[in-house]
């Protein structure tokens, strides 16, 4: 901690690590263990905000620091980890995820019933139920049941990864 700044309160701290999923914020990073950065410099702001706080694992808060990514990336970054966290459950989350690691994925396969889990991603028209294929079913549910990335999906994954904004305007 430097000289003359002082602690981030905990409850902020833990906030802020909550939003991250206690993982670095950069999509295409997703690294532990996190520490907390300020998004604008807190020689500049003089204080502790959570809008202006953002988990980063050490080496992106080092490539942040020196320039290699730019502010404006880390508003868009620290902006999409609300909605996405704000919006999306913990499974539909790990789906982003590894969507983000395997962008060429088209066809996802959970076991039957999991749509649930799966509600808000259907919804926003991110995946879809697939249509077709032999079903099994067990005591009158699915054993599995295939989804597919939508066109909606994977643009929405390729602004998350560039740092643009993955909500519209509208």
């Amino acid at each position: 901690m430097p000289e003359g700044r002082p602690a981030i309160p905990r409850p902020l701290e833990r906030r802020v690590l909550v939003e991250a999923g206690h993982r670095c914020a950069i999509p295409t990073c997703r690294t532990v263990p996190v520490e907390l950065a300020h998004i604008d410099p807190w020689s500049k702001v003089q204080e502790h905000t959570f809008e202006n706080l953002i988990a980063l694992c050490p080496t992106c808060h080092t490539r942040y620091d020196n320039g290699d990514i730019d502010r404006l990336s880390m508003k868009t970054y620290k902006a999409n980890l609300s909605v996405i966290s704000g919006r999306y459950g913990e499974m539909e989350r790990r789906i982003l995820d590894l969507l983000v690691e395997s962008p060429q994925a088209a066809q996802i396969r959970l076991p039957g019933g999991w749509d649930i889990q799966l509600m808000y991603l259907i919804k926003d028209g991110l995946l879809a139920v697939a249509q077709g294929g032999a079903r099994i079913e067990i005591a009158g549910i699915p054993a599995h049941q295939d989804f597919v990335v939508t066109p909606a999906g994977r643009d929405f994954v390729s602004r998350w990864v560039k740092a643009e904004p993955v909500e519209g305007d509208d």
